[in-house]
């Protein structure tokens, strides 16, 4: 739990001034609470000895009067600041975890679940944020608990004994309950957890589920942990059951207590009334620490909720060097590398390059392209381009360099041209997104068009991606916001194919991209692979033998080792290769293959060809 609290005390401290008008406030109204029963009891002694109309005990009237108020308003403004200050240091937990998931990358997401994520980046960095108020509000009670104990001491030691005696026994009571509640709150919120990572799962399945008719059943997978959860619930209540019993108990006692021994000092002489009403309402007061048993509470939740927000935050973010990347065509080298479950790959991808990368189900295939561009870093090994190993560049060299596809790809920004755009840099002044016009044709047009900068590289990559004349079919073209543009998924591959050509000067790594392309889309596609971006280095993850027959060189992955590396119709005379694809082993091994794609017959074959792979 060190840790776990080090984060706590790092969001009181991110709190800002609020906590201080907090802190001011509680300490106040602790003051105005403590100086409130020495004024009733002198006001009690001027009443009692028969000078009510006199000035004296109008005074202490108008001194209880004003402790009243300024306990009522320290009470009111600390209210306000209390929740400012919970918020601020909530955003700024926020922040610095959601930045820090992010900048770790993918990996993240193999170890904790999306909805797992989800409940501790927002609900448990909530229960941090209300730490604050916790820890400052909780620490106020000791200023009338010690305040009690001094006026009892001023007013008669033997009644100080008594006060000290219940006040280590509700320490005691504070500091168990704080450990067990610590331990139940963090196995209430990993149930928490556990149900948002199931529902998580069964959203983004949401058709299938449908399409089964398994709802009765997925509710009650979702659900599996409510039991748990209802069970951690139920020990948080007995714990704060047993906790309030038990030093509840200790304030009646210790009232009981004093009033004996003051009433008997009272009788001989030795206390007068007031003296005596006061120290009853000091024990009181100084009981109160017993009170702090829902701030105990509040922490304990935060100290558990810090403990899994510090899981995430301990995962060190990816760092970045500060080279540029010097001219080149873009060579992709892999020495010695060891990820996951790639081992042991040596390869060089000459610039200019299309590169298939095939393999069963589990080969690697994925995390080859993730290592290419570093998504993920290698346990060992160096990854290189044009000569630089990707850590030394800066993030803008890497992120200008390197383009992504995949096969479902997350369309983000507020409108088409904006999730196109995602990662590019700002355009230039007077080139930014303007007015739209109409054509004599009835097209949309905008003035980044004529104006070039970051518009016309979003359109140009649309249209080698072949999402142009889709896009200009919306209400607003580029500018209709991602809700009102409802898309198949054909077409929003083809936008996210159309970000990575926006964006991947130098290598374009494209996995499993074109999966849910039609048939001639996708030649389409190709073709401009092929021409307006042969310049660049293509890395294709595919299931497709057509797309491998047209790409200059293959890397077959098997079990995370590359088993060959070279022409598609070198590799089909292997059996193993061609089963790869699950295509018919008796295609003769020694055919032209693949046949001149210009031609009718060449045009046949591929497109007969990736209906085969595409029906495996």
């Amino acid at each position: 739990m060190r840790a776990a609290d080090r984060l706590v005390a790092d969001t009181v401290r991110r709190s800002g001034p609020w906590l201080a008008v907090l802190a001011v406030t509680s300490v106040l109204g602790a003051f105005a609470q403590l100086a409130l029963p020495l004024v009733l009891g002198r006001t009690v002694d001027e009443l009692v000895a028969g000078t009510g109309g006199g000035t004296g005990a109008a005074t202490w009237l108008g001194a209880c009067a004003a402790a009243v108020t300024l306990t009522v308003l320290c009470d009111t403004l600390g209210v306000w600041a209390a929740g400012s200050s919970g918020a601020r240091s909530s955003a700024w937990l926020r922040n610095r975890v959601v930045r820090n998931v992010l900048g770790v990358g993918p990996v993240i997401t193999r170890r904790f679940p999306e909805g797992d994520l989800v409940t501790r980046m927002g609900l448990n960095t909530e229960e941090i944020g209300r730490a604050p108020e916790s820890i400052v509000t909780g620490a106020a009670l000791v200023i009338p608990t010690a305040g009690g104990v001094v006026a009892l001491t001023l007013i008669d030691p033997l009644l100080t004994v008594t006060l000290v005696a219940g006040l280590v026994l509700i320490a005691l009571v504070l500091r168990a309950f704080l450990t067990v509640s610590t331990s139940i709150a963090g196995d209430y919120q990993a149930a928490q957890s556990d149900i948002a990572a199931r529902l998580v799962d069964a959203l983004a399945g949401a058709r299938t589920i449908a399409a089964a008719g398994t709802a009765d059943q997925e509710r009650a997978r979702v659900l599996t942990a409510l039991p748990r959860l209802r069970g951690h619930a139920m020990d948080m209540w007995r714990a704060n059951a047993r906790a309030g019993v038990q030093a509840g108990a200790v304030v009646p006692l210790l009232e009981v207590a004093v009033l004996g021994v003051g009433g008997l000092r009272l009788a001989a002489g030795d206390l007068t009334a007031g003296e005596l009403y006061a120290a009853a309402r000091y024990v009181v007061l100084g009981a109160g620490l017993g009170s702090a048993l829902g701030y105990v509470s509040r922490l304990a939740r935060a100290r558990a909720a810090a403990a899994r927000v510090e899981e995430l935050t301990a995962e060190s973010p990816r760092a970045y060097g500060t080279r540029p990347l010097p001219p080149g065509p873009g060579t992709l080298e892999l020495r010695g590398v060891d990820a996951g479950g790639l081992r042991d790959v040596d390869l060089v991808i000459p610039g200019g390059q299309a590169v298939a990368v095939v393999g069963r189900s589990g080969a690697g295939k994925s995390l080859l392209a993730a290592v290419a561009g570093r998504l993920v870093d290698p346990r060992h090994g160096t990854v290189l381009l044009d000569g630089v190993p990707l850590p030394d560049l800066s993030r803008e060299a890497l992120r200008h360099a390197v383009g992504y596809a995949f096969e479902r790809p997350a369309l983000l920004g507020d409108t088409v041209g904006d999730a196109v755009a995602l990662g590019l840099d700002a355009p230039a002044p007077g080139t930014g997104r303007g007015r739209r016009t109409r054509t004599g044709s009835g097209h949309h047009e905008d003035r980044d068009d004529r104006a070039g900068g970051r518009g016309e590289v979003v359109r140009a990559a649309a249209r080698a991606a072949r999402a142009d004349t889709f896009v200009r079919r919306l209400p607003l073209g580029y500018d209709t916001p991602l809700e009102e543009a409802p898309m198949s998924g054909g077409e929003r591959q083809r936008l996210g194919l159309a970000r990575a050509f926006a964006q991947g000067w130098r290598l374009l790594v494209l996995d499993d991209a074109t999966s849910s392309l039609d048939t001639v889309t996708e030649r389409q596609v190709a073709r401009a692979l092929s021409r307006e971006l042969r310049d660049r280095t293509r890395l294709i993850v595919t299931h497709r033998v057509a797309t491998a027959a047209a790409a200059d060189r293959v890397i077959w992955l098997d079990d995370g080792r590359v088993r060959g590396c070279g022409g598609h119709r070198a590799l089909w005379a292997d059996p193993a290769y061609r089963a790869v694809f699950q295509a018919d082993t008796s295609f003769p091994a020694d055919a032209s293959f693949p046949p001149d794609a210009s031609s009718p017959a060449g045009t046949s074959f591929q497109a007969g060809a990736s209906f085969r792979a595409g029906a495996s």
